[in-house]
């Protein structure tokens, strides 16, 4: 077999797979979709007498996700890393922005959404995708010295002060999603088993204290571990919850014959939308769901082993944290519908209502893909302009400091 046909067949043998992460992406939308559309419709019709308001709006966000994709997707990773220090800026300064009186939307007490016209913009969600091309980035050029506590605690500062600033606001769950996916990032770039456990001991020992010092947080685990001895108080969500996946069965009520979303389960189309799926399509289409998942952590898990075996790091590191952050927040989500966590104001991926988280996800659906396309490609692209002007130090002071090092050796 000549050069060329061993070349054939290995990327013929790269690409096999190549179609399961956009499958599952596409497969969760479309879920989305008809679920949005089911699980709003009456609180739509008597809020804002549309039946279709929520659907209307999330298909427009879904729109605005498919076009920031292709934006997204055709950025070199080569740009994108090196951006990465002033994504971070961007996204500390819509975190702060958001604690402005005036600026950021409070909601149920908190205060998570900026007001854009018509629109509100999450800062959560967009630190989501800035923080992870930051860690990806940083841990690639310094993943040699991760062995030192020097150069170890710079991604822990900075993840602290994003933690700190979340906190805030407060958004405990987004706080606990990032910092897990953090962690695993500099696990996997190197970092000393004692260094991460000890890390990871204190992270869980803070997360414990903040949630037993705040009364309301305390109050979410108690009723989480006996919620039928609250169901008409902190435990009212969580009990509809479970009556709509006690009334789904094995195979569902059928789909728009749900009861619980008619006023009984608050957040039927954003939070507890799997808790509807669940009473809808019953334990069969929960699993299919689940399942959509696992095939999606999958095919990101293989992206990563491909790109480490090519030796491409930060595309390594950035489909890792994009399939811990995806699995992570599904997880959760389901795990808080279910009963099996205490309740969370975290998303569905794909899946729930929800303007910028599911624009977010796109957009990192939208760098795996791209990450997919330069692993599996033998030739790398040129730099485009962007990528030439983002190289310049002013855009990343640490890549400066890197330089001189160098000089110095």
């Amino acid at each position: 077999m000549s050069k060329l046909d061993l070349k054939a067949a290995a990327n013929e043998q790269a690409d096999e797979f190549a179609w399961v992460l956009p499958f599952c992406v596409l497969a969760l939308a479309s879920i989305g979709v008809v679920m949005v559309a089911s699980a709003s419709i009456a609180f739509a019709a008597d809020v804002y007498n549309d039946s279709w308001y929520f659907l209307k709006r999330h298909l427009v966000f879904l729109a605005a996700g498919a076009l920031g994709a292709l934006v997204v997707s055709r950025i070199s990773l080569q740009t994108w890393s090196s951006l990465s220090w002033t994504l971070l800026m961007f996204a500390c300064g819509m975190l702060l922005a958001v604690l402005v009186p005036g600026i950021g939307r409070e909601v149920n007490g908190s205060s998570r959404w900026i007001a854009l016209g018509p629109i509100t913009v999450q800062p959560a969600e967009i630190a989501k995708f800035c923080c992870l091309i930051f860690f990806a980035s940083f841990l690639t050029r310094r993943h040699e010295k991760l062995r030192h506590w020097t150069s170890f605690m710079v991604p822990i500062s900075v993840l602290g002060i994003v933690a700190l600033l979340l906190l805030l606001e407060p958004d405990f769950g987004s706080v606990v999603v990032i910092s897990g996916t953090a962690l695993a990032m500099v696990f996997l770039a190197g970092a000393r088993l004692p260094h991460t456990f000890l890390l990871v001991a204190l992270a869980a020992c803070g997360l414990g204290l903040m949630a037993l010092v705040s009364p309301y947080r305390l109050q979410r685990l108690t009723t989480f571990l006996d919620p039928w001895g609250e169901q008409f108080a902190g435990g009212y969500q969580l009990t509809q919850s479970l009556i709509a996946f006690g009334r789904g069965e094995w195979f569902g009520v059928g789909l728009g014959n749900s009861v619980q979303k008619l006023f009984y389960l608050p957040e039927a189309h954003t939070d507890f939308v799997f808790a509807i799926l669940a009473e809808e399509w019953g334990m069969v289409g929960g699993l299919v769901v689940i399942g959509l998942y696992a095939a999606l952590t999958w095919s990101l898990l293989r992206l990563v082993r491909k790109a480490l075996a090519k030796q491409a790091f930060f595309a390594a590191l950035l489909t890792f944290g994009i399939a811990v952050l995806l699995a992570g927040q599904a997880f959760v989500n389901m795990g808080v519908a279910s009963g099996l966590l205490p309740t969370k104001g975290l998303t569905l991926p794909f899946v729930s209502s929800g303007g910028s988280s599911l624009v977010v996800c796109f957009a990192l659906f939208a760098l795996a893909w791209r990450a997919q396309k330069e692993v599996n490609s033998d030739t790398e692209e040129a730099a485009s302009g962007i990528g030439k002007i983002s190289q310049l130090p002013i855009f990343n002071p640490l890549q400066l400091g890197d330089r001189k090092t160098e000089e110095a050796a």
